[in-house]
């Protein structure tokens, strides 16, 4: 009878450390990843899965031409990206909101 009431609780656990896991930290990094930097858009086997929303995100992004070093700051390129991203609707891995001003978490 115990090691039936353990079974909801293991699973309770891993999947909130994984979903822990997964959150922009403040270092402002996802997974390793600086969230700063040359961001290069694909479509598949991109590093990380990114919406758009207008509320609640976990990134304020800001388009910059060039310096990109500041957490939230991105520049997008064709070629030697930092990292890849690929836009989705749901099930993203981060979500984000493009701003003018004050970029980061």
């Amino acid at each position: 009878m115990k090691r039936i009431l353990w079974v909801p609780l293991f699973l309770f656990c891993a999947i909130f450390c994984i979903k822990a896991k997964a959150e922009v930290d403040r270092n402002c990094t996802w997974n390793g990843i600086p969230l700063h930097g040359k961001v290069k858009v694909v479509k598949s086997f991109p590093d990380i899965l990114v919406e758009v929303v207008s509320s609640f995100p976990d990134l304020k992004v800001k388009k910059v031409n060039s310096f990109a070093d500041k957490c939230g700051e991105w520049t997008f390129v064709e070629s030697f990206p930092d990292f890849t991203v690929k836009f989705v609707n749901s099930f993203p891995d981060i979500k984000i909101k493009y701003v003018n001003s004050f970029p980061g978490i």
